[in-house]
């Protein structure tokens, strides 16, 4: 075992070992530490390399006479550890803080009359640490702080942020409040174009508001990718900063209105019975929709440049506002698109930037800004479409506002990002690119899993000033009421799988979770966003109780909350400082759960590792049924005719999917989600993990038509049980 490749790990953040699910320890080995290392671009083959490797990282950090940025709470004083050579420490020196809004402060300080720390010698000088303390900012914000050190002026970012995120009224003093949730693109309905879109997600703000509902959640909206939309998983993105614009609802745009060329193509019999065929169809035809929104937007924007581009009009000067707004961020994502487009047309074996030709894998190499000249109305039309979609999401704020819901949209926050993206080409230093972010073993993962996301190297996020982070916050907090981050533990730690190696021998990543918590709460506080952390699964208790103490709701899942005897939790043990749901996503929906769909797909699939643990699977669910009864009746809450004879196995009717939620609804837990496919007694779930092509992951539409729901007993009834325990949506 190599002393110094231990070091260096401890350096770089690669922990020593982990605990899983069944409380054993797993060391990791020295072949996945340099594996991981080498991921990020480390030496560390040899022992001389590990020691070469050890000591450019130490004087890099000393010769670094400031840090890269710093990330501090308001009301407390401010403190900057500088490095300086001994000789430079009798020199007075001067700080000058710049605060957003323009106000200044200043002062002067002695090096050598400050706290010293540790010494070290750099080509065989004395240089030492010193200790600065300065004052309290109480205004929280993106500050600059620039330091005068002997005759040379540097700086770097400071970022102060509150105690806590926000919290909106409609949960403050033990209010609680419900919502629906809701896989966009499968929500049905007779006006969309074969998928949910924007203008059906304002129907659903209007249902919300008539129901008592505070929010409507949503599967996260991330750019996929325009040439293949066949790359359906919104959790594995382009780009978090950015929207898929397959949700744009085409006919609310409004050069459509404006546009003869655009009104006839659409009012063609061919491309109405096009859309009636896509609308009917049971799965999403994600290619047939990409289809006809392409046909017609393309049409629009070439109708904008004419009328509005061309006569300096009013909306003219709003996309112009908006490309500024955008900066390099919105230009590098357009270029992107056009880029990969463009490519793929030519050659169908270019998936993304790293198999394009080498000249276009740097977004500011020569050739990529000689393409970006030479098709700027392409790239145009990828801001433009941007630009519908910003627009489009801002309307639902408002109109939820309008409504007066207490939350608005509750929009979701996928853990990271396709290698192959847009994200990934943008930054794509700050990105380990052969490893991939996952988690270690379970029961039905006995190699653990790999999601095939590159992760952020930690210290490269630093050095960067954590811009890429708060710029995707800042994308999807900026309409949304909520905002729910997936695997939230990842603000403090990573599991990562090495090139080249399997999900069991990964090792965890240790991330600056004080400085990433604190940029979560100035921008939640900035956007008026209440913040939700997925925490399923194994977390450390330092995590729980620190996403506590920053009002972060805990994510609570009916089907994982129980009691110590196996029998599920009772509603008053529940959290306040929570959501609860009945299943998500990734998991069976109630009359799946109820009818064991889930554990004969995955044994038609041969997902089982073992036959023991499908028996076991199938003994436990039988048992769960029994005690869902049980407990419905200690509450009072059975319908009607129904029983907890464990010999009699009634049908999940609605009242009994309502009595469930109604139980769920009692809890303290502040938000309480009901997912539409549990309301509408779906039996399939949305995602199958686990699977890509063997499970129509991503596809599924909901059975009943937005048109239909006012009307439907299933909707109306579930919306009486919950309100029943929670009277409504008051700000």
């Amino acid at each position: 075992m190599s002393a110094a490749l231990h070091q260096l790990c401890e350096l770089v953040g690669i922990l020593p070992d982990y605990y899983d699910i069944w409380g054993q320890r797993h060391e990791t080995s020295d072949a996945t530490r340099r594996a991981l290392l080498g991921a990020m671009g480390i030496a560390c083959a040899s022992e001389a390399e590990c020691l070469t490797a050890i000591q450019a990282w130490q004087e890099a950090s000393w010769r670094r006479r400031l840090p890269p940025v710093l990330v501090a709470p308001s009301q407390a004083p401010i403190a900057l550890t500088l490095h300086l050579p001994e000789r430079e420490a009798g020199q007075v020196c001067s700080w000058r803080l710049t605060q957003e809004d323009g106000h200044q402060a200043h002062g002067q300080f002695t090096p050598s009359a400050l706290e010293p720390g540790e010494t070290r010698a750099i080509e065989g000088e004395p240089w030492r640490q010193y200790r600065l303390y300065l004052p309290p900012v109480p205004d929280t914000g993106y500050h600059r702080l620039e330091i005068d050190l002997a005759g040379k002026t540097q700086g770097l970012p400071l970022i102060v942020h509150p105690p806590q995120c926000y919290q909106p009224a409609c949960l403050a003093e033990g209010r609680r409040a419900w919502g629906l949730s809701v896989q966009l693109y499968g929500v049905r309905s007779r006006r969309n174009w074969g998928m949910g879109d924007f203008g059906d997600l304002a129907t659903l703000l209007d249902w919300a508001a008539q129901n008592g509902a505070a929010c409507i959640g949503l599967n996260p909206l991330h750019a996929l990718y325009p040439h293949n939309p066949l790359h359906i998983s919104p959790y594995s993105p382009s780009s978090r900063q950015f929207v898929n614009t397959l949700y744009l609802d085409v006919e609310a745009v409004p050069e459509f209105a404006d546009c003869a060329e655009a009104r006839a193509a659409v009012a063609e019999p061919a491309f109405q019975a096009k859309l009636q065929a896509l609308r009917v169809a049971d799965l999403v035809d994600y290619a047939g929709v990409a289809q006809a929104k392409g046909r017609i937007l393309p049409l629009l924007h070439h109708h904008f440049r004419k009328t509005q581009l061309a006569q300096g009009t009013a909306r003219a000067q709003a996309f112009r506002a908006f490309q500024h707004q955008g900066g390099a961020d919105l230009r590098r994502f357009a270029l992107y698109q056009a880029l990969q487009a463009h490519l793929h047309a030519h050659d169908g074996d270019l998936w993304g930037w790293p198999v394009w030709p080498a000249a276009w894998r740097d977004p500011n190499s020569a050739e990529a800004q000689a393409f970006a000249a030479e098709h700027s109305e392409r790239i145009e039309y990828f801001e433009y479409l941007q630009w519908l979609a910003e627009d489009q999401l801002a309307q639902l704020r408002a109109k939820a506002e309008r409504l007066g819901l207490g939350i608005g949209l509750y929009q979701d926050l996928a853990v990271g990002v396709d290698k192959g993206g847009a994200e990934t080409w943008a930054h794509h230093d700050l990105f380990a690119l052969e490893a991939r972010t996952g988690c270690p073993p379970d029961d039905f993962n006995p190699r653990g899993q790999d999601w095939g996301l590159p992760p952020w190297i930690p210290h490269r996020l630093r050095e960067a000033g954590y811009a890429p982070f708060i710029a995707a916050l800042r994308a999807n907090m900026r309409h949304a009421g909520a905002l729910r981050l997936d695997h939230v533990m990842g603000l403090m730690r990573l599991y990562w799988v090495p090139p080249g190696m399997q999900g069991d021998e990964g090792a965890y990543i240790r991330y600056p979770f004080g400085d990433l918590l604190g940029i979560l709460a100035l921008e939640s506080q900035r956007n008026h966003c209440l913040i939700v952390g997925e925490d399923l699964g194994t977390v450390p208790d330092e995590v729980r109780h620190t996403l506590h103490d920053y009002r972060v709701l805990s994510y609570k899942l009916f089907y994982f909350e129980r009691e110590p005897d196996g029998h599920f939790r009772a509603p008053g043990n529940f959290p306040a400082q929570s959501l609860v749901a009945a299943s998500t996503h990734d998991l069976a929906t109630l009359k799946g759960f109820w009818q064991g769909e889930d554990i004969k797909l995955r044994e038609q699939l041969r997902l089982y590792p073992s036959e023991q643990l499908r028996q076991a699977q199938i003994a436990g669910r039988e048992a769960d049924r029994w005690r869902l009864l049980q407990a419905l009746e200690r509450d009072g809450l059975l319908p009607e005719g129904v029983t907890a004879n464990p010999a009699e196995v009634p049908e999940l009717t609605p009242a009994l999917i309502q009595a469930i939620h109604r139980r769920l609804a009692r809890s303290p837990a502040q938000l309480l989600i009901v997912q539409a496919e549990d309301m509408l007694g779906e039996t399939e779930q949305a995602n199958l993990p686990g699977t890509v092509d063997e499970h129509p992951n991503w596809r599924r539409k909901l059975s009943v038509a937005l048109e239909h729901w006012p009307g439907d007993a299933r909707t109306s009834g579930m919306a009486q049980a919950v309100r029943a325990e929670r009277p409504g949506n008051a700000t």
